[in-house]
């Protein structure tokens, strides 16, 4: 058979291949490592059907997973129209009578709602009429008819669409995987190296803490050392820290830049503003602390030990009672009192024998240090001029001693990573002791009902020494993964000096007592019922508390885009044309699918499109049409050239495209304004609060929830004491020991965290009981398929051609030809994976070589592993093509539409950055196998709709 498979080139068109297309990391000429490809293992009878059967097992299972993904692409965009739940069927009412299950449009979305959403444990008091029908349609469709702009408005993807496009995937996903087929022949294609690939992936570990080989969007940074610098201010020189950053390039060789706290502020405040909309990390507090070690001192220290970032002074007997310990040196331990002393004069190093070495600002150093590989890791700011200029912009000459103080810390930075993999093999080391009642554990929670049995044996006994032996382990496993986790976040990253100092902030703020006795005597329920009767009582018909709150910040919105809008106006200088622009945006939904279809026809810009439209009265001059025409040829040239002539003819279109965005901001924000302003959004909303928050009070209140505040005030200074302590400890101190103290930890509060969930139990009514209940109907779903039986593709397809509906040869091509595009698919995603891999390992492969303390990667926090996919019904191979279909979709969200303010200050400039994500959307998709037409096949959309009407009827 001749193969049709296509690819996408750069340029965003598709191109046919041959069998021996070339692979992205072949066409880019990358070195990749010398791990043989992917491929899928196949047998002779992958081609040929089972005996009574026209498909095989491949066949069967793409068949029915394209006509599932046409189905739920269908209901999920058809939920848009303001009819959609009249034909949706029960509970909601209808215009035409009542719709059965076998009649609805929405066969799978109907199912999923029914049996997943109506009989939530919340959800299943609501009434048919007085909810469902009177207040959630009502106000459903009432939103629908406002025409709410979309993303071909925005010029970008709205939080609605991206919404949708989540639900299409996890909707396809459970039922490709819940509804099986009736052969039982259904097989999905495998990859065995694909899982090497995967783990290859995860194996950087905690190497993000590593002083080399951590290359991020082509930037290998590091936060090598602190240097003081003298500046002069009137009179007096004042000395200030100054950060040395590693910088390091592929193709050029390493170099070195100074940057003092605020410069890292300045650039932080930089990128918001090229970077408009975009969330960035906070940048770390700053931090004067100091770190203090004799670990790296020697007696044969030279004058390399005095330099202006570290200081070998002695101490007071009171700092001396802190030092010699590995966690001051591993462990960011704060000294304040050694940071204001740095400045003195540094003694002899032979005056000791083995002498205090202080280095300066090394908690700012690490935590500033996480920050930039953090920020660095969105390909928008890796590549911003922001960062551009603050990694490279007056580059410095290192002197001798700044290299000594660039080793010690680096050093140090090895020390720690040899730490972290010790207490990381010694947890493990503790968990794989329990992998024989772990896995009898699984089963038990696999089995039907497990977790109603788990939650039975946690409602019955009131310790965690009288449950069954493998509840008893698994307790003991979760002391495991829970004092790993404390030790990941609070001593092992880069920033967990900024961490564990907000949250030792927090919890001194936070007053336990009064809290405890609020909650002890007030009545949630009383006080929050006054509050919402507060907000949404309307007196004599008037507008309520809350109505007039939403609406008072709508209308800012409102005058807001109002000023925007009369600014723009006055630039573009033609009533004529802005009220247009105005009538489009106020017109009916048809008038507007009409003038967009006629722009897309055409493939002219919608402006042009709506200003010569005879919809829109007055008709235009010759002479405005002279004007907008010019404008517009103009506006397509500049986008692509930067010459200002050119820019100022265009200068008029962006008005106008920033005008028309204006409008429909605006024309959106007053569509809220009057949904928020119906009766029926109050009634919805008192509704909910009475579903969802009723029921939880009345338990919280029954059990005695107030008494846990203080158990967890007490859990949180035992914590910080245990962690003060771990920072404290020698390097002599054994692993075993520090591994033990976090596990000690969480077994002292394990059972009054025990007594909590169990006291919440007995006293639910019967919530969490059917909470289960709802979880386990989901899980029966996924593994048994529903109760009305299985999809038979052989049928439908066998019908099919007897009825002449299609085509059989035809048909088996357009399925084959899915079969190997989701081979090529799942080759192309491995072998961009592979790449990636290759080079960002680059120069991690070679720093790892020659730091024995690396670790290799091979020092991951113990993690539940017991659990798979399969044991809950989810097919292994249907999550690797969900993951495939997005791995390259998710970083489009970033940048991408840029703000209202950008729009109106520079359109062209925003313009300009859609076209570059653009193309960089097809750079990065470059050589990606094409979806092949599928044509033939959606003949048979009719009865295979029929056929799972049937199946989902229940």
């Amino acid at each position: 058979m001749t193969d049709h498979t296509q690819i996408k080139a750069l340029d965003g068109t598709v191109k046919p291949v041959n069998g021996n297309s070339t692979s992205p990391s072949e066409a880019n000429g990358s070195q990749l490592p010398s791990r043989p490809k992917p491929e899928a293992t196949s047998s002779p009878r992958d081609s040929i059907p089972p005996l009574g059967a026209t498909l095989t097992g491949k066949q069967e299972h793409y068949l029915k997973r394209e006509l599932l993904s046409q189905q739920v692409k269908f209901e999920i965009s058809e939920l848009a129209s303001t009819t959609a739940l009249q034909r949706f069927g029960a509970p909601f009412k209808s215009d035409y009578g009542e719709v059965a299950p076998v009649d609805s449009e929405f066969p799978i979305l109907r199912y999923i709602f029914v049996h997943h959403v109506r009989k939530f444990p919340f959800l299943d008091q609501a009434r048919e009429k007085e909810f469902w029908q009177d207040k959630l349609q009502v106000f459903l469709e009432s939103f629908a008819n406002r025409h709410i702009s979309s993303s071909e408005d925005r010029l970008e993807e709205t939080k609605r669409r991206k919404l949708a496009m989540k639900a299409e995937k996890l909707v396809e996903l459970m039922m490709v995987s819940g509804i099986p087929t009736a052969s039982g022949y259904e097989e999905r294609i495998r990859f065995s190296e694909l899982e090497v690939v995967d783990r290859g992936a995860n194996e950087q570990g905690l190497l993000v803490n590593s002083p080399e080989g951590h290359s991020i969007n082509g930037w290998d940074v590091n936060v090598a050392g602190v240097r003081t610098t003298s500046v002069k201010r009137t009179i007096r020189y004042h000395q200030h820290a100054e950060f040395v950053i590693r910088v390091r390039q592929a193709g050029r060789p390493d170099y070195y830049v100074g940057r003092r706290y605020g410069d890292f502020a300045k650039m932080h405040k930089r990128l918001r503003t090229e970077l408009p909309g975009k969330v960035l990390p906070p940048l770390p507090r700053k931090n004067k602390s100091s770190t203090t070690s004799n670990f790296l001192s020697t007696a044969g220290d030279d004058d390399a030990s005095s330099v202006s970032s570290v200081s070998t002074q002695n101490t007071t007997p009171d700092g001396l009672g802190e030092s010699g310990s590995f966690r001051n040196l591993v462990g960011h331990r704060r000294s304040g009192s050694l940071a204001r002393s740095h400045h003195g004069s540094p003694r002899a190093s032979g005056e000791y024998p083995r002498e205090k070495v202080m280095l300066y600002r090394e908690d700012q150093r690490v935590s500033l240090r996480a920050f930039l590989r953090t920020i660095l890791q969105n390909e928008l700011v890796a590549e911003s001029k922001a960062m551009q200029d603050f990694l490279t912009a007056n580059p410095i000459r290192m002197n001798e001693e700044e290299m000594g103080d660039i080793q010690r810390r680096k050093e140090m930075d090895e020390k720690r990573l040899e730490e972290q993999k010790q207490f990381y093999e010694i947890a493990r080391q503790r968990a794989r002791e329990l992998d024989v009642y772990m896995e009898r554990f699984r089963r038990e929670i696999v089995e039907s009902n497990g977790l109603s049995k788990l939650f039975k044996e946690i409602k019955d006994k009131e310790k965690i020494k009288d449950l069954s032996i493998e509840y008893q382990k698994f307790a003991e496993w979760l002391r495991i993964e829970v004092a790993a986790t404390i030790y990941h976040l609070f001593l092992a990253e880069d920033n967990s000096p900024e961490l564990f100092a907000q949250a030792r902030r927090l919890h001194s703020m936070i007053p336990y007592t009064a809290l405890k006795q609020v909650i002890r005597f007030a009545n949630p329920a009383a006080v929050m019922s006054g509050v919402l009767d507060l907000f949404l009582a309307q007196p004599f018909g008037a507008r309520s508390l809350a109505q007039r709150a939403f609406g008072l910040a709508l209308n800012d919105g409102i005058r807001s885009f109002q000023k925007s809008i009369d600014s723009l106006v006055v630039k573009v200088n033609d009533q004529v044309l802005c009220e247009k622009l105005k009538r489009f945006c106020n017109a009916d939904e048809d008038i507007k699918n009409t003038i967009r279809a006629e722009a897309a026809s055409e493939d002219v810009d919608l402006i042009v499109a709506i200003l010569r439209s005879e919809h829109f009265k007055p008709d235009l001059t010759s002479e405005q049409i002279g004007k907008v025409f010019n404008a517009y040829v103009a506006w397509v040239n500049a986008v692509e050239n930067t010459d200002e002539e050119m820019k100022t003819s265009a200068t008029l279109f962006s008005h106008l495209k920033s005008l028309l965005k204006m409008y429909t901001r605006q024309r959106d924000k007053a569509m809220m304004l009057s949904v928020i302003e119906e009766p029926v959004t109050l009634h919805l909303f008192r509704d909910l609060f009475t579903i969802f928050y009723e029921p939880l009070v009345r338990v919280y209140k029954s059990a005695n929830v107030y008494s846990s505040v203080t158990d967890f005030s007490n859990f949180a200074d035992d914590m910080f004491r245990v962690l003060d302590a771990a920072q404290r400890q020698d390097v002599s101190a054994d692993p075993n020991q520090t591994v033990q103290s976090f596990i000690d930890l969480c077994a002292r509060h394990e059972d009054n965290f025990y007594k909590f969930v169990h006291e919440v139990h007995i006293h639910d009514n019967g919530l969490f009981t059917s909470l289960m209940a709802w979880l386990e109907d989901i899980l029966e779903f996924l593994r048994r398929g529903p109760q009305g039986g299985k999809l038979d593709m052989n049928a439908l397809f066998q019908g099919g051609v007897d009825m002449g509906q299609i085509d059989k040869g035809t048909a088996i091509a357009e399925i084959n030809a899915l079969i190997k595009w989701q081979e090529d698919r799942k080759k192309w995603h491995a072998d961009k994976t592979r790449q990636k891999m290759a080079a960002d390992s680059t120069t991690t492969t070679s720093s790892s070589s020659h730091n024995p303390n690396s670790g290799g990667g091979g020092f991951q926090p113990p993690s539940s592993t017991m659990f798979r996919s399969s044991d809950f019904g989810l097919n292994e191979a249907d999550l690797a093509e969900l993951r495939d279909s997005e791995a390259f979709s998710s970083s489009d969200d970033d940048g991408g539409g840029g703000s209202d303010e950008s729009d109106i200050v520079d359109p062209l400039a925003s313009e300009r950055k859609r076209r570059a994500k653009r193309q960089d959307h097809l750079r990065r998709t470059a050589g990606e196998p094409v979806k092949p037409p599928v044509t033939e096949l959606g003949k048979l959309r009719e009865g295979f709709l029929a056929m799972l009407r049937m199946v989902l009827a229940d």
